[in-house]
């Protein structure tokens, strides 16, 4: 008799840190299903992503492939060509694949890419017909949100309540949406995959009543800013500062604030992680199915007085990462080694026993890595090409990132300073060079050369922000909403 394979359950969220999940080490957030999943399975607490940006990291994600091979280096073009993704993979290996919540399939958010099935639920869309999410808002009564996912622009980092009550806000929807797929697949033979996105924790942070006040700010730990923080900038976090209006003065209520209600939309969607366990649970197939979490990349939150991703610190660069599947992630184990979200696709491969073409995968299963059987010492990253570009490479010991724009490496001991306060660039010589050259030789190898010369750093121009402190702003409405006011603005 053959085995069945296994279903396969993948929990996802944008721009959720590292360091948000109680029983890895956080004493103050509220994960009781995360904790579930770390306790039960197998927690990678070493886990960064290709690319700290949500397109380019989900890029890397779906075909396995650091950024250097899907040619995707920030929130643009996806490739497209035929290359096959993980869903098409499993598609073709006969599982039943659905979509549900944030893909950020660009160019177009409606493709499937692999999936045979979409929920779609994007944050911004040109009208409501092109997501499955607003219509069913509307149709509850709330037509007159312009804003469904939180007052974007000005308010980008100013904490909000949602605009709808929980059982109607967008990680509920995508709960539910996941229980449903569950329940209605429950009794087939056919083994399924189901990816359950969720938009949240992504700014603007927006949870609803009552859970805002699940945390206070007062009782939220000030952020980790070293004496001398602005010496670890570089161009992209000026850049981000300045663009979502955080660069006009810090105001440290405000930052507790932000991580009260940031920590609150993370146990918000832990309570929909809850739900969906149940469901399985009460479905006979928890043991029977690969349960995968992890996020796109992190969230300063105030870090060095810097805010939003794009960024190799770890608060930017570094991810949750669980696994959980009786005889193959268990045991409440914890996996330190350097792995990657590009190692997913593998992962899952391993599990259904589905193929790619394993020339395209740069990625590695990471039950391999849990068990000691992958030799691979680093993990590499990359953000934009040339003049803008920044790098990575990691070990267990060691970070390096180079800033292109800025002309500038930076060499993190991630054993002795785990908080990242204090460059070693220019004194652990020996271990920078190491780290360098390991980098340099993985881009070389991908034919990523646009920020080489020979075996060094190419000098481009350094990057000033305009002296203009209202340049560069953004606005992001949805173009679909009607925000005419008769007699006021028009």
């Amino acid at each position: 008799m053959v085995e069945k394979r296994p279903n396969v359950l993948w929990f996802f969220t944008d721009q959720q840190r590292f360091d948000t999940i109680a029983a890895l080490g956080n004493p103050v957030i509220r994960t009781p299903n995360f904790d579930r999943l770390a306790r039960e399975g197998v927690a990678f607490t070493s886990a960064y992503t290709p690319s700290p940006v949500c397109i380019s990291a989900r890029c890397s994600m779906i075909y396995g492939q650091y950024p250097l091979h899907t040619g995707c280096y920030e929130n643009t073009i996806m490739p497209q060509d035929d290359r096959p993704s993980i869903m098409a993979a499993l598609t073709q290996a006969g599982y039943r694949t659905h979509g549900i919540g944030k893909c950020h399939f660009s160019l177009d958010l409606q493709a499937l890419r692999g999936f045979q099935t979409r929920d779609r639920q994007e944050e911004i869309v040109d009208s409501p017909e092109m997501d499955d999410y607003l219509p069913w808002l509307h149709a509850k009564g709330y037509a007159h949100v312009c804003d469904p996912h939180a007052v974007r622009g000005e308010m980008y980092y100013i904490p909000q309540v949602a605009q709808m009550p929980a059982e109607y806000h967008p990680s509920h929807w995508v709960g539910n949406r996941t229980v449903n797929f569950i329940e209605e697949h429950a009794g087939g033979e056919t083994p399924w995959m189901c990816f359950a996105s969720f938009i949240h924790p992504h700014p603007p942070f927006a949870p609803p009543n009552p859970w805002h006040k699940l945390y206070r700010a007062p009782q939220m730990p000030l952020p980790n800013v070293p004496d001398d923080y602005e010496s670890l900038w570089t161009w992209i976090n000026r850049f981000q500062n300045r663009y979502k209006y955080r660069d006009r003065g810090i105001d440290l209520n405000l930052l507790r604030c932000m991580k009260a209600y940031y920590y609150a939309s993370i146990s918000f969607v832990d309570f929909q992680v809850g739900r969906i366990l149940d469901a399985l649970e009460k479905v006979g197939q928890l043991d029977s199915t690969l349960i995968l979490f992890a996020s796109d990349h992190g969230e300063h939150l105030g870090d060095r007085y810097c805010f939003g991703k794009r960024s190799f610190h770890d608060s930017a660069a570094r991810v949750p990462l669980l696994a959980h599947l009786s005889g193959r992630f268990e045991g409440g184990r914890t996996c330190d080694e350097p792995v990657s979200l590009i190692d997913l696709a593998p992962t899952i491969l391993g599990a259904t026993g589905a193929e790619m073409p394993t020339e395209q995968l740069d990625g590695v299963d990471l039950a391999d890595v849990a068990e000691g059987r992958c030799v691979r010492e680093m993990v590499f990253g990359q953000h934009f090409s040339g003049e803008k570009a920044s790098y990575m490479a990691v070990n267990r010991r060691w970070k390096y990132f180079y800033s292109a724009p800025d002309n500038r490496e930076f060499l993190f001991d991630r054993a002795g300073d785990p908080l990242e306060t204090r460059n070693l660039a220019g004194e652990a010589s020996t271990e920078r060079s190491r780290m360098k050259q390991a980098l340099i030789e993985h881009l070389r190898a991908g034919g990523e050369t646009s920020g080489l010369d020979g075996d060094d750093w190419k000098t481009f121009p350094t990057y000033q922000l305009p002296e203009d402190p209202d340049e560069g702003l953004i606005v992001q409405d949805h173009p679909w909403a009607d925000t005419n006011i008769p007699g006021y603005t028009n």
